[in-house]
C-alpha cells in the first residue's frame, strides 16, 4: 500500500511537477480552496477549517502554500497575507493533528534565501549565517518556526526546510518574467546588475523533495540552490543570446524599479551568493548545475 502524502499550495507551479513525480511511489493528496479533483480536500484558513479526510492516513506532509511575493505591491495588507498564507496555514495543519492525535512521518517546508537578507555582499551564505534584517528574512524565519512547531509538539520527529531559490521553469515563474520583455526588444540589466540571482532548476527542485521525502536520515534546512550562481546581467545576456534577441537598453536604474514596486524592489535590486554544499553532502547530485545546461533545456535551444 502506498504512503500517503499531503501537499499544500495545490495550484503552484511546484506542486504540480512534484504530483507527477511522486505519483507512481506515493498516494498524492491536495489542500486547496475549491476541490476539483478526487485528490483534492478543501481547507479555509479564514475560517480554521480542514477536510478531516485529508489527514486520515497521512504519513507526510509537504507545505508549499503561500502567496506570491512577486505579484503585487507590498501594501501593509499584502505584507499580511505573505506572511498568514505560510505561518498560520502551518499552523492550522498542526492544530488538526493534534486535535485528532495525528502522528506524521515527516513534515517538508518550503522557505527562501530570503531568509539572508535582500542585501548584495562578497559573503556566501550558507544555513549557519545568520538570518537578515528586513521584511522577507523575517517572514522566512516565522515560516521556518511554524515547520519546526510539528517536531516540538511532537508530531513528527523529521523535519525538512528548504530555503528554495528563483526557481526556473519553462512556462512558470521567474524565467517566464525575464523572457518577456526580452522577446520584445526591452530586455535590460535591473540596477547594477551584479547582484547575484541564486537559481534552481524546477526539476532539480522536484528531485530534491523527492529525494529528503524517500530519505529519513535527512533532516534539518539546507539552501536549495544550484552550486553556480549567476548575476543579473549575465542571466539577461544568456537569455537574450538563446533568444537571438539583441539588449540595446542601459539598466534600468534603481530609482525607478523603487518608484515602481516600492519595498518589493529589493528583490530584484539585490542577491549574494548561497552555497549548497550541505545538500551536496548527503549525496544529492543536481543535474543542472550550470545556467547554461539549464537555460538550453528549458528554452529549447540547444
Amino acid at each position: 500500500m502506498k504512503q500517503v502524502v499531503l501537499i499544500t499550495g495545490a495550484n503552484g507551479m511546484l506542486a504540480k511537477q512534484l504530483e507527477k513525480a511522486l505519483d507512481k511511489e506515493y498516494s498524492v493528496r491536495f489542500l486547496t480552496r475549491k476541490k476539483t479533483r478526487s485528490n483534492e480536500y478543501e481547507w479555509d484558513l479564514h475560517s480554521n477549517y480542514i477536510d478531516p479526510k485529508a489527514l486520515i492516513g497521512v504519513n507526510s506532509i509537504i507545505h508549499l502554500a503561500g502567496a506570491s511575493i512577486a505579484s503585487k505591491r507590498w501594501t501593509k495588507e499584502r505584507k499580511q497575507l505573505i506572511l498568514s498564507s505560510r505561518v498560520d496555514s502551518a499552523g492550522l495543519i498542526l492544530r488538526e493533528l493534534q486535535k485528532r492525535n495525528i502522528t506524521i512521518d515527516a513534515f517538508i517546508s518550503a522557505s527562501a534565501i530570503g531568509y539572508y537578507g535582500s542585501i548584495t555582499t562578497d559573503e556566501v551564505f550558507d544555513e549557519q549565517s545568520p538570518k537578515g534584517t528586513d521584511f522577507l528574512s523575517d517572514v522566512c524565519f516565522e515560516w521556518e518556526s511554524a515547520a519546526k512547531a510539528f517536531k516540538t509538539s511532537g508530531v513528527t520527529d523529521r523535519i525538512g526546510i528548504l530555503r528554495i531559490g528563483m526557481i526556473l521553469d519553462e512556462k512558470d515563474g521567474a524565467l517566464s518574467k525575464l523572457i518577456q520583455p526580452i522577446k520584445y526588444g526591452f530586455g535590460a540589466g535591473l540596477g547594477s546588475g551584479k547582484q547575484q540571482m541564486p537559481w534552481i532548476h524546477i526539476q532539480d527542485l522536484v528531485r530534491l523533495i523527492n529525494f529528503i521525502l524517500d530519505d529519513p536520515k535527512i533532516v534539518g534546512t539546507f539552501n536549495a540552490v544550484s552550486p553556480h550562481s549567476i548575476t543579473n546581467i549575465e542571466l539577461t545576456k544568456k537569455i537574450s543570446q538563446r533568444l537571438k534577441k539583441p539588449l540595446f537598453l542601459p539598466n534600468i536604474p534603481k530609482f525607478m524599479l523603487q518608484i515602481l514596486f516600492g519595498e518589493m524592489s529589493t528583490i530584484l535590486l539585490e542577491g549574494s551568493k548561497i552555497s549548497s554544499q550541505k545538500i551536496i553532502d548527503t549525496g544529492f547530485e543536481f543535474k543542472f548545475e550550470q545556467i547554461d545546461d539549464a537555460l538550453d533545456n528549458l528554452l529549447n535551444k540547444g
